[in-house]
């Protein structure tokens, strides 16, 4: 066998091994993802947290985010869209991981808004103007104040609502779920308890329509 030959069916091989090695890997996440959904099933959604859609719909998308999240921000008018498209098949549950400095603070005010059934009017505008209540990823806080003002909310019973230590407890149990759920980035999604692996729009629907 002369050397030419020699050096491509060393290549061949070589790719073969890669091939087969992505293919374990990639089986393997998925085993691994599958896993963590069937132990920590209770951790996806709690009975406090917003589902938005057809509650009986066959198809679950948990969605953990962070409102200081740049990229959250952008991918809000997907899920927007995606519910839209699929209207009836979808159930979309809020979640939270703030991960961001000081975060878990706007999350408990976002929280607390649902006392005078403002959450999602209050979501969309945290989102909305974004730009102008984070700067470097950190929330300034009188900023916030004031967009809640400017969104009709009684800022009194605001006040007393975000002193709730519920509220308190509500973030720590998000963060703690975040974490056994292996989330470490956002916004990270799960349809029926499956992990999205690899991110992006095109990714996202493949996978719900996967489940449908």
């Amino acid at each position: 066998m002369n050397k030419q030959k020699i050096i491509l069916l060393s290549v061949v091989s070589l790719l073969i091994l890669f091939a087969f090695g992505t293919f374990a890997y990639n089986n393997n996440k998925s085993d691994e993802a599958a896993l963590i959904a069937k132990t920590n099933e209770e951790k996806f959604i709690r009975d406090y947290s917003t589902v938005v859609g057809n509650k009986d719909a066959e198809v679950t998308l948990v969605e953990f985010l962070d409102p200081s999240c740049e990229t959250c921000r952008a991918f809000y008018p997907i899920v927007q869209e995606i519910m839209a498209n699929y209207e009836g098949k979808i159930k979309h549950v809020i979640r939270y991981a703030p991960f961001h400095q000081d975060s878990d603070y706007v999350v408990k005010l976002l929280e607390a808004t649902k006392k005078q059934g403002k959450y999602l009017e209050t979501l969309e505008a945290l989102f909305r103007y974004q730009n102008q209540w984070v700067v470097h990823h950190v929330p300034n806080k009188q900023v916030v104040w004031k967009l809640m003002a400017h969104l009709g909310l009684d800022i009194e019973q605001l006040k007393k609502d975000f002193n709730d230590p519920k509220l308190d407890e509500l973030i720590k149990q998000e963060v703690s779920d975040a974490k056994a759920l292996g989330v470490k980035k956002t916004p990270q999604f799960f349809v029926n308890g499956k992990m999205l692996q690899e991110f992006g729009q095109k990714q996202l629907i493949r996978l719900i329509e996967s489940e449908l």
